[in-house]
């Protein structure tokens, strides 16, 4: 597999949503920032019921959040490229900022992690989304 793959889905329902083309290449940057140039993601947006129940199944958290993010294979980038990175789920509704609701949960498929760094990913984040205005 050649380059970063993403799949969109329920972006069309969304008035305000980034392209398809600006999501995959937010992916692709995101990725990119954390050692990946290779591998599959999905991006799908869901309204607040949705993301609220996975909320609390995975993270035993209550209520809806902006984005939920679904590693898959748990390869480090230094494992070589991952055929599989996993899912990010956006609730549009409960989101600010919908490209960088994309850049985070990327950024947690490649595996930083804001709760245990010292604002690494943050920072990233903040550059990736820098990089796209540019």
């Amino acid at each position: 597999m050649a380059g970063l793959e993403v799949e969109v889905f329920g972006a069309q329902s969304i008035a305000d949503a980034p392209s398809t083309a600006q999501i995959r290449r937010l992916c692709a940057v995101a990725a990119a920032a954390g050692g990946v140039q290779a591998g599959h993601v999905g991006i799908e947006f869901v309204d607040g019921e949705r993301i609220a129940a996975l909320n609390a199944e995975h993270r035993g958290r209550q209520g809806p959040t902006d984005v939920l993010s679904f590693p898959i294979d748990g390869r480090s980038a230094l494992d070589g490229p991952p055929r599989e990175l996993g899912d990010v789920l956006i609730c549009p509704e409960h989101t600010v900022d919908l490209c960088e609701a994309v850049v985070h949960g990327v950024l947690h498929l490649v595996g930083m992690d804001h709760e245990c760094d010292d604002g690494e990913m943050l920072a990233v984040q903040a550059e990736v989304l820098r990089w796209e205005t540019l």
